[in-house]
């Protein structure tokens, strides 16, 4: 059975640092598009960040980029999500998802991706 487990949220002051992982369990995930994606009270799941761990392309949503990183260790089947110079409007529930195939091209829809985690809540105070 494939798990996905997001960890290290928190409550943090606007400007301030928070990294995220995902451990994965179940298979490896070493050629294939994962993401974070988020949610926010009364919003919509979108897109935070993604990545083709076969050969390190990322992608960003435009509120994230410049501020956020994704990466990935194949060896640890860890997926990470740096977060720096944090805004009240990054608060949200954060997912860690994973596709199955080995499909390239890394979108922000939900649909694309088949294996997902409980989520981290990040919180900002100003």
């Amino acid at each position: 059975q494939v798990q996905l487990v997001e960890s290290g949220g928190g409550s943090v002051q606007a400007g301030g640092s928070l990294r995220l992982s995902c451990v994965a369990s179940g298979r490896t995930f070493n050629s294939n598009c994962m993401g974070w994606f988020r949610r926010s009270p009364g919003k919509e799941r979108e897109g935070v960040a993604t990545i083709y761990t076969g050969y390190g392309a990322t992608y960003y949503a435009d509120s994230v980029r410049g501020r956020f990183t994704i990466s990935h260790d194949n060896a640890a089947n860890t997926l990470y999500l740096e977060m720096n110079s944090l805004k009240p409007e990054d608060s949200a529930m954060y997912y860690c998802a994973a596709r199955a195939s080995q499909q390239i091209g890394c979108g922000f829809q939900s649909y694309d991706y088949n294996y997902w985690g409980q989520g981290t809540q990040v919180t900002l105070s100003s």
